[in-house]
């Protein structure tokens, strides 16, 4: 949750250049398997980008996950290209180089190079 601002944040500026947000949540709890209440607290949280809800933990053991929060980049052929453990904060040196990295792939364009 103390990584939503930072998601919103970067999910509307760079909306209209090819970037897409997109939630998995995974349920720590059993309270946290209901996905109607996954949406209503994504809405809360201003988090206005689609989220799976991943209740058999089949996403997070193929990405190796193993923390709440985690931050994927994946470019547009779909390699994961960066990766950031823990919370999120505008300004802080996590989110700095997410944003660099985000630019960066931007910027490669459409193609899906070798």
């Amino acid at each position: 949750m103390r990584t939503a601002p930072w998601v919103r944040e970067i999910s509307g500026r760079y909306a209209g250049e090819g970037f897409f947000t997109l939630g998995i949540h995974t349920p720590e709890l059993e309270h946290e398997r209901d996905r109607d209440a996954v949406a209503q607290n994504a809405r809360r949280l201003g988090l206005e980008f689609p989220h799976l809800v991943d209740p058999d933990y089949s996403y997070w053991r193929a990405l190796d996950n193993q923390y709440w929060p985690t931050v994927y980049l994946v470019d547009r052929c779909g390699r994961i290209r960066g990766r950031w453990i823990g919370e999120i904060h505008s300004g802080r040196s996590h989110a700095l180089r997410a944003e660099a990295l985000l630019r960066r792939l931007l910027d490669e364009g459409p193609g899906c190079g070798t």
